[in-house]
């Protein structure tokens, strides 16, 4: 028991420790912990404000606990969801065969600003278009799990979960002796393998491969150096690279290297000011054409940002039905579409009870979460959602299940998701773990880190 919440049975092996560890010992663990992160320099950006916007993310010592057999369970589902949604991207930019069908409507795929023209017919290695796909997944009950939102396009947090298990590791090699865990210290080259696996096809040698990174300054960039160099490739910045005849260049001391993969953690609109943004200083003029001619890949394709929209999300089951034949494992959560007019008229008349997210939004801004806003935020966004209806979708106020978590008090129950990292390919693969994102605040729903949320390791138990 704690704070008069019941432990599964997974996480008596962990208790047992807790229980036995002088809480003296503990909170000296965690000032360490502190320290690591801030000597390794794991921080994150938070833009619109003043003054230092760096901050250390919370870190929470106290694991996250699968079982086996849970995790099997959500490695078929988010699998098949990866597998569904790289159907669609390649379908969308073909022959649109699901829209035809009359099971997605056409307007919400080609009105969709994260839909791209430009890549409009574009085979891509193993017609794969999202190759790093992260599912946000919510647990309701035992054996209940729900996906809250797809990311297609650059999905951040994988340096998190690497470098929690390592502090982790570091910390308490003890409990690491005493408990079988599943590794999750391959997916560096685990992610290596897989853009390798989609080099193009004017690739005729060992494909070299780049991380394209827009600099310092974006919130992200700890983790896109981490990961180059963890996968063992150059971190590059626009100004890096150049396209000659049908191939794009690197610039070395030794001269130009050809670039065959580029791993890109930047914007579509900023990748090519010749095909998107004219005023872009971040890309490399010239880059889509040579995609589009088969010299080199771009991982995740442009475009790819269609598949994670929220109101392309509440058809997922729809498109694991069409193109997979199958039934989905992991459920969606029910969602309304504001631009249906029956759909908002539910909305602004339950507001209270909802959360209501931006169409394009991310990090947890512009959300409403009903049950923990004043009359006068409700009334205010339900104006908002007035003035453009197509912008935002609800969703219920889920019973989001708890886990154990270090306060000041102790050991009491806080709301968590999940994103597992899966790899799409020739192969499809996920790590057994992802980033658990833990809401501080008693009582939050909110787990974003750009409002106060924090981070635990994931546990996957071995048999």
């Amino acid at each position: 028991m704690y704070d008069g919440e019941v432990l599964r049975e997974a996480y008596g092996p962990v208790d047992a420790w807790v229980q036995r560890t002088p809480p003296e010992v503990i909170a000296q663990k965690k000032q360490e912990a502190e320290a690591l992160f801030r000597r390794i320099g794991i921080t994150f950006a938070v833009y619109g404000e003043g003054g230092d916007v760096e901050r250390l993310i919370p870190f929470d010592m106290m694991p996250r606990v699968f079982t086996e057999r849970e995790w099997r369970k959500l490695e078929r589902g988010v699998k098949q969801r990866a597998r569904a949604l790289n159907a669609f991207l390649y379908d969308v930019y073909h022959r649109a065969e699901i829209i035809r069908a009359g099971v997605i409507p056409a307007d919400l795929v080609y009105r969709n600003e994260a839909y791209e023209p430009a890549v409009v017919g574009i085979d891509p290695p193993a017609n794969v278009y999202s190759h790093i796909v992260g599912i946000d997944i919510v647990r309701t009950g035992a054996e209940e799990f729900f996906v809250l939102e797809d990311n297609c396009r650059t999905p951040s947090g994988v340096s998190y979960m690497l470098e929690n298990r390592e502090i982790m590791m570091r910390m308490f090699p003890e409990l690491f002796r005493s408990i079988r865990i599943e590794p999750v210290d391959g997916y560096p080259e685990r992610l290596r393998r897989t853009l390798a696996s989609v080099a193009p096809p004017k690739c005729d040698a060992e494909p070299t491969t780049v991380v394209l990174s827009p600099g310092s300054f974006n919130s992200a960039y700890y983790e896109h150096s981490f990961l180059a160099d963890q996968m063992g490739v150059e971190l590059v910045e626009g100004q890096d690279l150049f396209v000659q005849g049908e191939f794009v260049w690197m610039r070395t001391t030794e001269g130009p290297k050809r670039v065959d993969v580029i791993y890109r953690r930047i914007d579509d609109s900023f990748l090519d000011p010749l095909c998107f943004r004219p005023d872009s200083m971040l890309g490399v003029p010239g880059l889509m054409n040579v995609f589009r001619s088969g010299g080199v890949s771009i991982c995740s394709a442009p475009g790819s940002g269609v598949a994670d929209d929220k109101a392309v999300y509440t058809y997922v089951p729809e498109m694991i039905r069409f193109y997979l034949g199958e039934q989905p494992i992991l459920k969606n959560v029910q969602t309304w579409k504001c631009a249906d007019p029956t759909d908002r008229k539910h909305v602004l008349a339950n507001l209270k009870d909802l959360v209501v997210k931006e169409v394009h939004g991310s990090g947890g801004y512009g959300m409403l979460v009903g049950p923990a806003s004043t009359k006068e935020q409700i009334a205010a966004y339900a104006e908002r959602i007035k003035a453009a209806p197509d912008d935002f979708i609800a969703q219920p106020t889920l019973s989001l299940s708890t886990v154990p978590t270090f306060v000041e008090k102790g050991l009491a129950p806080r709301h968590v998701d999940l994103r597992p990292y899966c790899l799409v390919g020739r192969e499809v693969h996920l790590v057994p773990g992802g980033l658990t994102r833990v809401a501080m605040r008693e009582g939050s729903l909110v787990v974003n880190s750009s409002q106060g949320g924090g981070v635990k390791d994931t546990w996957v138990l071995a048999d």
